[in-house]
C-alpha cells in the first residue's frame, strides 16, 4: 500500500483535469525568450514535411517509368535510362533537404530545449530557497530533489524533442494527405478512415499513461526521500541496527515504482501495438483496394507503388507522433508538479511598503534595541507556542532565555530572524517594525549561531565568507578572534583546506568555531547564541570564551542555554514556560525569588555534583 493516503493521491489526480493549454501557457514567459530560434525551427517544417512527401511519388514514377505507364510530362520525351537519372536525382535532392534541414533543426531544438530548462531550473531553485522554514518542515528533501532534478529534465525533453517534434509529425501527415487526395481521393479515404479510430485510441491510452506517469513521479519523491534520509541519518541506522528494516522499507517502496512504472509501460506499448497492427491492415488494404483499381484501369503500377509507401509513411509519423505525446504526458505530468512548486506562496517576502534602514537610527542610542510587543505565534492551528510576549532587550545589554524543553526559547530566535512571522503582535528592532526591513539587511545585522554548525563542501575560507567578498587579513583576523586561526594555519593547505561534506573531516568543536568565525567577520550589532556552546569540550569552551568576550563587547546578545551556569553573568534572565514569560531578572534575584529558575538551578547544580 501507498505511504500517500487515497484522499491526498485523488486531489493530485484531480488536478490534471487542469487544461493542456493552461499547462503550456505557463511556459509562455521561457519560451518567449528565444521566439526567434523558435519561428527558425518552425519555419523549416514545411519544406522539411514537403520534401518527405514528394518521395514516394518519385519512386511511383520510376515504376511508372518502368512500365512504360503514364508519367510527369517532363519525363515523357526522355528513355527510360535518362528518366531514371532524372528522378535519382530529384530523390536525392530531397534526400539531402531532409538530412540537412533535419539536421539543422534538431540543433536548434535540442539548444531551446536545453536553455529552457536551465532558465526553468535556475528560477525553481531560486524560488525554492526563498520559501519559508515551514514549507522545508513539512517537505521531505528527495521529493524536492526529484522536482528540481527528474521533473526539470522531463520537461526538458518536451522542448528538446517533443513540441516540435509533435508539430512537425502533425504537418508531415497533413501534407502527405493532401498529396494523396490530390493523385487519388479512393486510396486517400482509405487510409485517412483508418487514422480517425488509431487517433481515438492513442488519446486514450495517453491520458491513462499521464494519469499513471503522475502516480511514478510521486513514487520516485518517496524513494528518494527514504534514500536521502537514510544516507544522510547512517551513524543511527547502523548504531541502532535499523539495516535490515531500512531495506525492507526500501524494497517495499522501490516495488510500488516498479508497479506504477509497469502501468505506463502497458498504456504506452498499447499504442505501439496498435499503430503496429493497423499499418498491416493499411498496406493490406492499398494492395486490395489499389489491385480493383488497377484492374479497372483507373490507376497505374506506379500509383499503387507510391500509396504502398505513403501507407508506412503515415504511420510511421503516426507512431513517432504517439511517442512523442507519451514524451508530452510526461512532461505535462512535471509542469503540473513543478507548477505546484512554484505556486507555494512565499510566506517571508520582503515589505511592499517603503523598506527602512536600521543603520539610520543609531544617532538615537538605541543601535541594537529589540522589543518584542504583544506577540503571539503557533506554527499549527492548535496551539499556540508563544504567547502574548512583551518586552524589550535594551541596546548593548546581554539578555539569556532560559526554560523547560517546549517553553519556546528557540522560537523566539526565530520569530528574531523572520523566519517566521507573529500571528498577532510585532517585533521591533531599534524602533523599526522588522516586516519593514529587509531580509538581507536584517541578517547581516544579526548575527547567529546555532548548536549545530552547518559546514558546505569547498575550503575553510568559503565557509567563513560564505561567498562574501572578504579580504584575506579580515578572514584571518576573525579565525584568530575566535581562537581558530592557529588551527588552521597547522593544516596542510591553511585556509585552502578542502571541508568535506558536512564538514565530516573536522571535529564538533572544530566546526563551532568556524561558526564563530564566520558570525565575527560580519561584524553584527545583534548576536544570537542558541546553545551554541552546548556541544563544546571543556578546552574548547575555554577557548571560545575568550572570542565570546571579545564578540559581546558593546553588542546587544541574546543567548539560549540549557546550562544555567554559563548565563550567570547575563544582565537580565527571562523564564518562560508554556510559552509564557514568568519570571525577568538577574541570576541573584531569580535565584532570591525562590521560582521556576530557581528551581532549575537547584536541579542543576544537584545533577554536575553527582
Amino acid at each position: 500500500m501507498s505511504v500517500f493516503s487515497p484522499i491526498r493521491q485523488q486531489k493530485k489526480l484531480n488536478r490534471l483535469n487542469e487544461s493542456n493549454i493552461r499547462l503550456i501557457l505557463r511556459l509562455a514567459p521561457y519560451l518567449r525568450r528565444h521566439i526567434h530560434l523558435l519561428l527558425l525551427a518552425m519555419g523549416l517544417l514545411l519544406p522539411l514535411a514537403t520534401a518527405g512527401a514528394i518521395q514516394p511519388l518519385i519512386i511511383g514514377q520510376a515504376v511508372s517509368l518502368l512500365r512504360q505507364e503514364h508519367t510527369w510530362w517532363f519525363l515523357r520525351t526522355l528513355s527510360i535510362e535518362q528518366g531514371i537519372v532524372r528522378l535519382s536525382i530529384l530523390l536525392l535532392i530531397t534526400v539531402i533537404i531532409r538530412v540537412y534541414f533535419a539536421s539543422f533543426q534538431g540543433y536548434i531544438i535540442q539548444k531551446i530545449g536545453q536553455t529552457i530548462t536551465a532558465d526553468i531550473r535556475k528560477d525553481l531553485f531560486a524560488h525554492v530557497i526563498s520559501l519559508g522554514i515551514s514549507f522545508f518542515n513539512r517537505t521531505p528533501v528527495g521529493r524536492l530533489i526529484t522536482r528540481l532534478t527528474s521533473d526539470v529534465e522531463a520537461l526538458g525533453d518536451v522542448f528538446s524533442s517533443g513540441a516540435i517534434g509533435i508539430l512537425s509529425d502533425g504537418i508531415y501527415i497533413l501534407v502527405i494527405i493532401v498529396t494523396m487526395i490530390t493523385v487519388q481521393v479512393k486510396l486517400a479515404l482509405m487510409l485517412i478512415l483508418m487514422i480517425i479510430p488509431v487517433t481515438g485510441l492513442i488519446i486514450y491510452f495517453q491520458s491513462q499513461y499521464r494519469k499513471e506517469n503522475y502516480k511514478v513521479r510521486e513514487e520516485l519523491s518517496q524513494l528518494n526521500s527514504i534514500l536521502q534520509e537514510n544516507i544522510a541519518g547512517i551513524n543511527v541506522v547502523q548504531l541502532f541496527r535499523r539495516e535490515l528494516f531500512n531495506s525492507e522499507l526500501f524494497r517495499s517502496t522501490n516495488e510500488r515504482y516498479r508497479k506504477a512504472v509497469d502501468k505506463t509501460i502497458f498504456h504506452d506499448s498499447a499504442v505501439s501495438a496498435t499503430l503496429e497492427w493497423i499499418s498491416l491492415v493499411a498496406i493490406a488494404g492499398v494492395l486490395w483496394l489499389g489491385g480493383v483499381l488497377i484492374v479497372d484501369e483507373v490507376i497505374t503500377f506506379g500509383t499503387l507503388s507510391a500509396f504502398i509507401l505513403y501507407a508506412q509513411r503515415l504511420f510511421n509519423p503516426l507512431r513517432q507522433l504517439a511517442d512523442k505525446l507519451t514524451m508530452f504526458q510526461a512532461g505535462f505530468t512535471a509542469i503540473e508538479r513543478i507548477g505546484e512548486l512554484m505556486n507555494e506562496s512565499i510566506e517571508i517576502s520582503e515589505a511592499k511598503d517603503e523598506v527602512l534602514s536600521l543603520s539610520s537610527f543609531c544617532e538615537k542610542n538605541i543601535n541594537g534595541e529589540i522589543r518584542f510587543e504583544n506577540v503571539w505565534f503557533r506554527y499549527n492551528k492548535d496551539e499556540y507556542v508563544l504567547k502574548n510576549l512583551d518586552f524589550t532587550i535594551h541596546a548593548g545589554e546581554t539578555v539569556a532565555f532560559v526554560g523547560p524543553t517546549g517553553a519556546g526559547k528557540s522560537s523566539i530566535i526565530r520569530l528574531l530572524c523572520r523566519f517566521y512571522d507573529p500571528i498577532h503582535g510585532r517585533i521591533l528592532i531599534n524602533g523599526v517594525d522588522i516586516r519593514n526591513i529587509s531580509k538581507t539587511e536584517l541578517r547581516r545585522y544579526i548575527g547567529v549561531i546555532l548548536q549545530e554548525s552547518f559546514l558546505f563542501a569547498g575550503d575553510i575560507m568559503r565557509n567563513i565568507t560564505l561567498g562574501e567578498n572578504y579580504s584575506f587579513e579580515k578572514v584571518k583576523k576573525a579565525a584568530n578572534i575566535t581562537n581558530i586561526g592557529q588551527f588552521i594555519d597547522e593544516l596542510p593547505q591553511g585556509y585552502k583546506t578542502k571541508v568535506r561534506e558536512r564538514g565530516t573531516n573536522l571535529s564538533g568543536g572544530q566546526k563551532q568555531l568556524l561558526a564563530f568565525a564566520r558570525v565575527a567577520i560580519r561584524d553584527p550589532h545583534i548576536l544570537v547564541l542558541d546553545e551554541a556552546t552546548s556541544s563544546l569540550d571543556v578546552k574548547t569552551e575555554a577557548l571560545i570564551q575568550d572570542a565570546l568576550d571579545y564578540l559581546l563587547s558593546k553588542r546587544t546578545a541574546v543567548i539560549i542555554a540549557h546550562r544555567l551556569s554559563t548565563i550567570k553573568g547575563a544582565d537580565r534572565i527571562f523564564v518562560l514556560k508554556k510559552g509564557e514569560l514568568i519570571e525577568s531578572g538577574n541570576h541573584k534575584e531569580l535565584i532570591q525569588k525562590g521560582g521556576l529558575y530557581h528551581d532549575l538551578y537547584k536541579l542543576q547544580m544537584i545533577k554536575y555534583k553527582k
